[in-house]
């Protein structure tokens, strides 16, 4: 089920491999979708709001997880591309040995910090235990988290996006019914949430890697594979961490931004976090082309065809920015129903009209810039791809720099418009930047082929 994106029409490739990386991201989203609901129907607006807080702090600790794992196998994509079979394999064992490294790492930093890192994010006291409760099962969880993103990034790597799909779709079925057995039956309320998370994805990791043994021979080392190299790893470490910081420092922006937020009440951050759901759904598609783009632009650099690169590039943002018209439109006139997903209007201490009234001015100032934010995926992921991690991760640094300055200026005038400005005016600048800087990198991109050839015509 390997998919080779060296050959054949971009847009028909790119379509083939996005579909079940879509697919998977939406039943991932279920995971804290699910959760969502069923804590803010079943345990209150509250236990609502307390997940929500700590939405950033997981988007913190997680991405670091997932740039990381994600790094380590760009150089399995490139190897396969460049049909280096060995190569593979070598990569394969030296990128799951980091990740057990980063897991152990990892859920020590996170567990050990998390009680402070909700006091500085100024986490309201009357949901600050709830929000703890939830948060640390997640960190303890850690270990499956990154089973499952190093498996699922493996098979991708190779152009399988279909097999992470179909154990992501069990996984989402098990975490439903958990979910209710935790929280229901068995009275767990946000704690049992964040349980059936950890469990669930520990089931889809397991999975994968059965999966991956018998029968996807490629990623499976056998004994001479099985060695720590220094190049690999020096490579898998120059890809993996500049992805990790990168996804960090957005994340420690986003958290400016939930301490803004943080100090206007538990109802304004229940609604916030109602509304931000339903926006994370209309985005989802941004993600999977990214994971594709990576993917796709790590196999044509494995064969130095930089043109493809630019064309299924091009192809891309072409198809996020007719999506991203579609999806404002279906996302203002859906909001209402998806907010009464969440919250359960009946047992409500304000008007649902009061909550809702947050919710719609988030999201009509989120969607003027959702055409810049699917360009941020594509470009940040192709120029990862291509092994230029550190010009991906300066564009965390000017998100870090964006978000920060519009954060601190409506916290101060306790301006929620302006908290909600700071996620949309932050794309649009990062896209501006990656726009350029995707450029620069092209054209280097393209003098590097040029004096390769020449060398080997010298030859």
């Amino acid at each position: 089920m390997e998919l080779d994106m060296t050959k054949g029409s971009p847009f028909k490739l790119i379509v083939k491999f996005i579909v079940p990386v879509l697919l998977g991201n939406i039943f991932q989203q279920l995971y804290n979708m699910v959760d969502t609901i069923i804590v803010g129907r079943c345990v209150g607006l509250d236990a609502l709001a307390a997940v929500g807080a700590t939405g950033t702090i997981l988007f913190l600790i997680l991405g670091f997880a997932m740039g990381l794992t994600t790094g380590f196998t760009v150089l399995i994509s490139q190897r396969y591309g460049a049909g280096d079979r060995d190569g593979v394999k070598v990569a394969v064992y030296n990128a799951v040995f980091l990740s057990a490294i980063v897991s152990i790492v990892l859920t020590v930093i996170s567990a050990s910090s998390m009680r402070w890192l909700l006091t500085v994010m100024n986490t309201p006291a009357d949901i600050f235990e709830m929000s703890y409760q939830y948060i640390i099962v997640i960190c303890y969880g850690m270990v499956f988290t990154i089973l499952y993103n190093i498996m699922a990034s493996m098979l991708r790597a190779v152009g399988n996006s279909k097999v992470p799909l179909y154990f992501l779709i069990i996984s989402a079925g098990l975490n439903i019914i958990l979910d209710l057995v935790f929280i229901r039956t068995f009275n767990m309320g946000v704690m049992g949430a964040s349980l059936a998370t950890v469990v669930s994805q520990g089931v889809s990791g397991i999975l994968c890697v059965f999966y991956t043994i018998k029968k996807v021979d490629i990623l499976v080392p056998k004994k001479e594979h099985r060695h720590l190299d220094s190049h690999c790893i020096r490579n898998q470490l120059n890809i993996g961490v500049p992805m990790a910081l990168q996804f960090s420092i957005t994340a420690v922006g986003t958290i400016m931004v939930q301490s803004a937020l943080n100090k206007f009440g538990s109802v304004v951050v229940g609604s916030y976090t109602a509304a931000n759901k339903a926006c994370n759904l209309a985005t989802l598609p941004y993600s999977a082309l990214g994971v594709t783009m990576a993917t796709y632009a790590a196999q044509n650099r494995g064969v130095n065809d930089i043109d493809r690169i630019k064309k299924g590039v091009r192809v891309s943002n072409i198809m996020s920015a007719v999506y991203s018209i579609a999806i404002y439109a279906v996302a203002l006139w859906t909001l209402s129903p998806l907010m009464k997903l969440f919250i359960d209007t009946k047992s409500l201490a304000v008007p649902f009209e009061e909550i809702y009234s947050y919710g719609r001015i988030y999201m009509i100032i989120s969607g003027t810039c959702f055409i810049p934010l699917g360009a941020i995926f594509i470009y940040r992921n192709a120029m990862q791809g291509c092994g230029f991690s550190m010009s991906a991760m300066m564009g965390g640094v000017v998100e870090l720099i964006s978000r920060a300055i519009i954060a601190s200026v409506a916290s101060a005038r306790m301006s929620f418009e302006g908290v909600c400005a700071a996620d949309p005016l932050t794309w649009l600048v990062t896209g501006i930047y990656f726009f350029i800087t995707y450029s620069f990198v092209l054209r280097k991109m393209y003098r590097e082929k040029e004096a390769f050839l020449k060398r080997q015509k010298e030859v």
